[in-house]
């Protein structure tokens, strides 16, 4: 996780992410203060929770307003590899870090790189697990194609990593059009034995029966929200698994609350839900909980 210093709306990615909201009347320090605020409240309620965590500062020069959300830029992966991914906002690709792979290094077997980031230069992109949903233990991806998830680096993803990678187009309803939703993770979810999925997203019958159909082969129960959710960001969750080896699931307050009885119930039998609130944060950034934890499947370094 990424603790905001200089946290604001990031214009040049309001582009195609229709749940930003621009800052009119807000001054950009009270912004901060209060992303601050929820940042802190979501990592101690991890820390609470036996959820080990590895926080990192937001530099202060370059200004990167969007690196709360970490996920997006790296991925890391059991077999020791670390995945860089090509970015759609340039102001977004200044969030790559290598002190923080360093630091990393200390603790985890960093075995290859896997730099993406040449894709940039073709005005190619995919924004990591924004844009690729991992089902890791069954090798399966899950991408809602767009402006920021684009055919030619999945197919490079899927002969690096022997990912098989599902693709779809999702859209949501922005005045009277149905538009691409930027990334993935914001309509959908898996855990061990569920996803948290809007099928009414995906308009393609075909697609959408495609999507189900690899669900369910994979073991997945099914946990349907719908488009009024997402907008809750109830698409936007994470099931971690704390020291205790006790299944948790992550979400932000907004979304916790946008779910009846009979979806928290569905979720419940895989693990407690934990939820903080997270409000500024989605507001302005149009990310929220599952966006600001990059997952660390690195195997640890032998002493």
């Amino acid at each position: 996780m990424v603790r905001p210093v200089a946290f604001v709306a990031n214009k040049d990615t309001m582009i195609n992410n229709y749940f930003q909201q621009e800052m009119e009347g807000q001054e950009s320090e009270d912004v901060q203060a209060k992303a601050l605020k929820e940042f802190n409240g979501l990592s101690t309620l991890l820390a609470e929770k036996g959820v080990k965590t590895l926080i990192f500062d937001c530099r202060i020069d370059p200004r990167t307003p969007d690196s709360i959300f970490p996920n997006n830029w790296v991925s890391f992966h059991e077999d020791g590899r670390v995945f860089v991914y090509p970015m759609f906002a340039p102001n977004r690709r200044l969030e790559r870090r290598n002190d923080l792979l360093e630091t990393l290094r200390n603790q985890y077997q960093l075995n290859q790189f896997v730099d993406l980031t040449g894709w940039e230069e073709k005005g190619k992109f995919l924004e990591g697990t924004g844009s690729l949903v991992l089902d890791r233990p069954n090798k399966v991806a899950y991408a809602a194609l767009s402006d920021r998830t684009m055919h030619e680096v999945i197919d490079e993803f899927e002969a690096q990593s022997a990912f098989t990678v599902v693709r779809f187009t999702a859209y949501q309803t922005v005045g009277e059009k149905r538009l691409p939703i930027y990334h993935t993770n914001v309509m959908m979810y898996v855990g061990e034995h569920f996803a948290v999925i809007c099928l009414h997203s995906i308009d393609l019958p075909s697609e959408r029966e495609n999507v189900k159909e690899h669900l369910f082969r994979t073991g997945k129960e099914i946990i349907e929200i719908t488009e009024k959710q997402v907008l809750n960001f109830a698409g936007n969750g994470l099931q971690v698994i704390n020291k205790n080896r006790e299944k948790l699931i992550i979400m932000s307050t907004t979304a916790f609350q946008s779910l009846d009885k009979f979806q928290k119930d569905q979720l419940s039998k895989h693990g407690q839900i934990i939820h903080a609130p997270l409000n500024t944060i989605e507001q302005f950034g149009g990310g929220s909980a599952r966006c600001m934890m990059a997952e660390v499947f690195l195997p640890p370094k032998e002493l």
